[in-house]
């Protein structure tokens, strides 16, 4: 196992859940993982909910936490999941800061790619 799955495990991520969709295949789960921080939805979400674009914020956070939940980034899925929820209700209020709490984690994701 390579020093980033080793601090993902550490993180609370479920590496054996997206291991067994990404069909064990660790090569191109890192590639995939290299790149999740760099999703178009994450700016997408920033910039509906500065707007108060509830329907653009809630299609941007509903993408991310697929993408999130795929990979198995527990942590981040957790996150986005507190914004996607009210944004359903049809209310964002605090989610900008949840948001911020969101690229926060992607920014120790970015770390922990570097690992390597």
């Amino acid at each position: 196992m390579s020093k980033i799955i080793d601090a993902l495990l550490s993180w609370g991520c479920d590496i054996d859940g997206a291991m067994e969709r990404f069909m064990d295949d660790e090569e191109l789960y890192l590639s995939c993982l290299s790149i999740v921080c760099d999703d178009d939805a994450f700016a997408e979400l920033e910039s509906a909910l500065r707007a108060h674009d509830i329907p653009a914020a809630f299609d941007a956070a509903h993408t991310l936490k697929g993408v999130l939940g795929n990979m198995g980034l527990t942590p981040m899925y957790d996150a986005v999941v507190e914004i996607v929820e009210p944004l359903r209700a049809g209310n964002d209020d605090g989610c900008l800061e949840r948001c911020r709490k969101l690229f926060a984690l992607c920014d120790r994701l970015r770390a922990i790619t570097k690992l390597a």
